[in-house]
């Protein structure tokens, strides 16, 4: 197939271009490679990505609407991973023009291409984030999600909308996925992971927010490549038991569908970080601070839809990502 990677020099995007171009696939790349976050760690995931013959990068941002459409009617896309997006719940409070113009307005941008040059299934990246103030556990897609307490949920929400709405009126497959709490080789900077691994290394305290409260259902990068794949391979089909009288708020009677991605185990986070300080070899202090405005609390996903469609379950221990993570992290930052 041909396929189209949007955010293809990102944490997951790479992942998600690199398992496909191994298994034979088309890949075609776009990512506007934004300074969000260290561009020379995008650079280097990139270079990985050129080494195989069938992935080609254009360097677009999605807000280009003229520019995204012509893509699409070059290339003739089959299927649609979409996982760009101005990432970051903190972040959201300093900058929602961002989150705005990246995850509204270029989202809107890409269902319109895909509404105009019909593609077979579009899979997005949606977020745990949307569960917002729900504390019912674990989090479930059955669930209403109609409080979030930051922007960036808000926008990842309203891309589950605006997919139903183009799903309803041009029966464009979508499929939205709220992944947990990823972590793993080639990972994000801004993320607790990599920020943990530096003070660990440098024996730099770690400042542990909601003075340890906090728990995640931490999902290792190649569980949520898996479960992406085998969503994308089985494109979003209508319903035929839903109804409005009753509405199951993860399908529809149109071709649209919603799953969680997590390992189903949260963990509190000061075992996180008493894992990861194992697998590093080494230990820091802690200093327990209160939450941050954004924060949820706790998040553990319930992973029975995505496991009764598509036989699929996480499968990596935290002890055995956080080893893979560590062994990555002392070679790409030259720690010994």
């Amino acid at each position: 197939m041909k396929l189209l990677v949007t955010g293809a020099a990102g944490f997951i995007g790479h992942a998600l271009a690199e398992s496909l171009c191994r298994r034979g696939d088309d890949v075609v790349g776009v990512d506007n490679l934004n300074d969000y976050y260290d561009v020379g760690l995008k650079r280097a995931r990139l270079r990985q990505l050129a080494a195989h013959g069938n992935f080609r990068l254009v360097e677009m941002d999605l807000a280009d609407d003229a520019g995204l459409m012509q893509l699409f009617a070059e290339e003739g896309f089959d299927r649609v991973l979409h996982m760009a997006a101005q990432a970051g719940v903190r972040y959201s409070l300093e900058n929602p023009a961002a989150y705005i113009s990246s995850n509204l307005v270029g989202f809107a941008n890409l269902l319109e291409s895909c509404r105009h040059h019909p593609v077979e299934h579009l899979v997005y990246a949606s977020s745990s984030s949307v569960y917002g103030a729900n504390q019912k556990m674990p989090l479930a897609t059955a669930d209403n999600v109609d409080h979030p307490i930051s922007l960036y949920a808000a926008t990842k929400k309203s891309n589950e909308l605006m997919a139903h709405s183009y799903s309803h009126l041009y029966e464009l497959p979508t499929t939205g996925l709220r992944f947990f709490t990823v972590y793993g080789p080639w990972g994000r900077p801004d993320m607790s992971p990599i920020l943990f691994a530096h003070a660990i290394s440098r024996g730099e305290p770690i400042r542990v927010f909601n003075e340890g409260r906090h728990q995640r259902d931490f999902t290792y990068i190649d569980d949520i490549v898996e479960g992406v794949l085998r969503c994308l391979d089985r494109p979003a089909s209508a319903n035929p038991d839903w109804s409005g009288l009753a509405p199951d708020p993860a399908s529809s009677r149109a071709p649209w569908r919603i799953y969680n991605i997590g390992r189903g185990e949260p963990v509190a986070l000061l075992d996180y970080i008493a894992a990861l300080e194992q697998a590093l070899g080494r230990s820091t202090q802690k200093q327990l601070v209160a939450a941050q405005p954004g924060d949820v609390e706790a998040t553990f996903a319930d992973i029975e839809s995505l496991a009764a469609d598509t036989g699929y379950r996480p499968s990596v221990s935290l002890a055995e990502g956080l080893a893979r993570f560590a062994e990555w992290y002392r070679e790409y930052y030259g720690q010994k």
